[in-house]
């Protein structure tokens, strides 16, 4: 494991940054686009980082029933306001 995923703080604030740059084209994102925050790292360790975002409340899901894609709370369309009229 890298010594960012030790780091819980670290690894939060490396995928926020990452997010941060990546908002202006895009807000959703699949769990595989993560691991390129954390090359050397399995994906099990990645997803459990990534989750306990989104148990914290700064990520949140977003599923379109076959898909499940992350991004940041708040940020782009909400699956809460999809099919609204």
């Amino acid at each position: 494991m890298s010594d960012l995923l030790d780091n819980k703080e670290a690894a939060t604030e490396a995928v926020m940054e990452w997010l941060n740059k990546k908002a202006k084209t895009k807000s959703k994102f699949y769990l595989k686009d993560f691991y390129k925050i954390f090359p050397d790292d399995k994906p099990r360790m990645i997803k459990k980082v990534v989750n306990k975002m989104v148990e914290d409340g700064v990520l949140e899901y977003w599923s379109s029933g076959s898909t499940t894609m992350y991004g940041i709370k708040g940020g782009g369309i909400q699956h809460s306001s999809e099919g609204e009229k």
